[in-house]
C-alpha cells in the first residue's frame, strides 16, 4: 500500500547543506508552481557512506521512517538502488544506464517485482553535453545551467524533474501525466534524490 503522504503528482525537493551528511526537505509543489507547500518528508545521506542507505522520514525528528534507497553491494557498479520499506519490502528499484549515461544520464524506473515501467532521461542531449563540459571547470557547481529529465512511459512523456537555475539545489518534480499511478510516488520521490545525491548534483 502507498503512503498518503505521496499521494500527489507534482513535489518540490529542497536540498539542505550539512557538514556531515546531505539532507533533502520534500513538499507538495506550491499553488504558483515554483515554491514548496506542504511538508511531507525528511531525507537523510550519510557522507562517505560504504555502502549506500539513504533514509526517508516523517519529519526533522527523524522518529518515523518511511522508506529508503539501498545499493545493492558495497560497490554498485550496476547502479541499482532498491526503494524498499523500513522492513525491507521492496517498493520499486532505480537502474542507472551506464552507457547511455556517460553523454545523457538515463536511469530505469522499475516496480516492486523489478519489471521496468519508467525511463527517466536528460532532456535535452546538447545541454547533457554542455554540462558534462562545464563540470570540469574550476568552481563549475556556480555557473547557472539548466538540469532537467523528462520521463517517458512507454514511450510517453508523462512527467519531468526540472531544477530551476539558481545557487541552491532544488528541484520540481511533476506527474501529471501519470493519472494511474504506476510510477509509486515514493519511487519517483527517491528518483529525485538519487538525481542529486547518488550523481554529486
Amino acid at each position: 500500500m502507498t503512503d498518503e503522504r505521496f499521494a500527489h503528482d507534482a513535489y518540490f525537493v529542497d536540498q539542505l547543506i550539512r557538514p556531515i551528511a546531505n539532507l533533502y526537505r520534500i513538499s507538495t509543489l506550491g499553488p504558483d508552481g515554483s515554491s514548496p507547500g506542504q511538508p511531507l518528508a525528511f531525507v537523510r545521506q550519510k557522507k562517505l557512506a560504504i555502502k549506500e542507505d539513504i533514509r526517508f522520514f516523517a519529519d526533522e525528528t527523524e522518529a518515523e521512517e518511511l522508506f529508503r534507497i539501498k545499493a545493492r553491494a558495497v560497490f554498485e557498479v550496476r547502479g541499482r538502488f532498491d526503494v524498499t520499506t523500513p522492513e525491507g519490502e521492496r517498493i520499486g528499484l532505480l537502474e542507472k544506464v551506464f552507457g547511455i549515461s556517460l553523454l545523457r544520464s538515463t536511469w530505469r524506473i522499475h516496480d516492486a517485482n523489478e519489471q521496468q515501467i519508467a525511463l527517466a532521461q536528460e532532456k535535452s542531449m546538447p545541454i547533457a553535453i554542455l554540462r558534462r563540459a562545464i563540470d570540469l571547470v574550476p568552481y563549475a557547481e556556480l555557473i547557472p545551467i539548466v538540469f532537467q529529465f523528462t520521463i517517458l512511459m512507454d514511450g510517453r512523456e508523462v512527467g519531468e524533474l526540472r531544477r530551476p537555475i539558481g545557487l541552491r539545489d532544488r528541484y520540481i518534480l511533476k506527474l501529471g501525466g501519470d493519472p494511474d499511478r504506476r510510477i509509486d510516488r515514493r519511487v519517483a520521490v527517491a528518483l529525485a534524490i538519487a538525481l542529486d545525491a547518488l550523481q554529486s548534483r
